[in-house]
């Protein structure tokens, strides 16, 4: 599995149930990465997707602990033990955890590859994903240099979680 995010200074991703940045090539990046393959994420993360729809070209799973919750084209999951059956019907390399925080926190040691884009600025944020940069299983292993829009720098970075590369 893969982790893609967009983070902050200090890690945060979102505020108010929105993305806090909205970079018209890092937006492109994501749909790059992520199309036509699996994408997971919580329910408060699937209601902020546009028009509150599934993602086109894509699985679209939802882990959600809301009992007999029905969304036309996803794939929901109420416990992290029916998100691993699910998954295993698809190949780990094409699986991508998108998000909240919550998600992220629970899924992040399970996945090889986080793919980080680091916006310098520090808007109000009220969810934040897991520091990697601090965690000693994740290691940077690629860094495009900084790129802007308007007035906002931002930089990809690639981590690898040492579970799976480095034992």
């Amino acid at each position: 599995m893969n982790l893609i995010a967009a983070v902050s200074s200090n890690w945060g991703i979102g505020y108010k149930n929105r993305l806090l940045f909205h970079i018209h090539e890092d937006l492109q990046r994501f749909k790059e990465l992520t199309i036509n393959k699996t994408v997971v994420m919580g329910h408060n993360t699937f209601k902020s997707l546009p028009g509150g729809k599934p993602l086109s070209n894509r699985v679209n799973i939802v882990l959600s602990r809301e009992k007999n919750l029905q969304i036309p084209g996803v794939t929901i999951c109420d416990s992290l033990s029916a998100l691993e059956i699910v998954l295993q019907s698809y190949s780990p390399e094409n699986i991508f955890i998108i998000g909240g925080e919550n998600i992220y926190t629970q899924l992040l040691n399970r996945c090889k590859l986080a793919y980080i884009t680091k916006v310098d600025a520090n808007p109000s944020a009220d969810v934040f994903m897991p520091n990697i940069d601090k965690l000693p299983d994740w290691k940077l292993i690629e860094e495009i240099l900084p790129k802007k829009q308007c007035e906002i720098a931002y930089r990809y970075s690639i981590y690898a979680n040492g579970l799976f590369f480095y034992k």
